[in-house]
């Protein structure tokens, strides 16, 4: 009997093997599909002020830029998740660090 098992086949344009440094990501959806922005900084962060008076409003800001938007369907969503905290237990087993940056595991 014939498996009906779908397997990509992926291939990753050479132009695109370094990757794109991201400083964090913001996600959000709509109705037909969840949307990772990646954003890196543009610059260190500075002393909000208000744009009207000119007078700083006691926060920071930080000049950022989306570097990639990658859109999933809301079925990829899980599959992305289940792979994302296989992957993020892997890294603390190898490297003995927790995510959170608290250091060694006990």
């Amino acid at each position: 009997m014939a498996s009906s098992e779908l397997k990509l086949q992926v291939d990753l344009p050479s132009e695109h093997e370094a990757g794109v440094p991201a400083d964090f990501a913001s996600v959000w959806h709509t109705s037909a599909s969840f949307v990772l922005d990646f954003v890196a900084a543009k610059s260190p962060a500075k002393a909000a002020v208000d744009q009207s008076t000119g007078t700083p409003t006691g926060g920071r800001v930080m000049p950022a830029r989306v570097v990639s938007r990658v859109r999933i369907p809301p079925q990829q969503v899980f599959e992305l998740a289940r792979a994302l905290t296989q992957q993020l237990d892997a890294w603390e087993r190898e490297t003995g660090r927790k995510a959170d940056g608290s250091g060694a595991k006990d």
